[in-house]
């Protein structure tokens, strides 16, 4: 019984943060809330058990067997921030921020810029392979 109340609350907690982060996409209003909702889609659609988080008072977090990426909005820019990115295989290379660190890498998007939605796809799919592996 434990185990089915935690799971309902996952799924309580997740539903809250994906209301939250439809809340953060409308109230952008522009192109950076545009990026977000496209990169979420794409996120959803490589992995449809991705779990939706809201953390460090606002910032939208996808997970699966731990932290995928985060999506920050900033005025000129929506950095996806891979929290293993350094470990993870970028043959299309589109992580071009927080290169030089050990672990994160990220990649910025500014306004006008085209996602490479296959390579993005299977930069998440990379992540929650490298999340599950244990």
């Amino acid at each position: 019984m434990k185990k089915h109340t935690r799971d309902a609350e996952s799924a309580e907690q997740s539903d809250s943060a994906s209301r939250l982060i439809d809340g953060r996409i409308e109230e952008l209003g522009d192109w950076r809330g545009e990026t977000l909702a496209r990169v979420r889609a794409l996120i959803r659609q490589a992995d449809p058990q991705v779990v939706e988080e809201w953390k460090w008072r606002g910032v939208p977090v996808w997970s699966h067997g731990g932290i995928l990426c985060t999506g920050e909005t900033y005025k000129s820019v929506v950095k996806l921030t891979f929290a293993k990115g350094a470990a993870l295989d970028d043959p299309a290379g589109l992580f071009n921020a927080s290169l030089e660190g050990n672990t994160r890498r990220a990649i910025d998007l500014h306004e006008g810029d085209k996602i490479d939605e296959a390579a993005l796809k299977a930069l998440i799919l990379v992540g929650v392979a490298l999340n599950t592996a244990r």
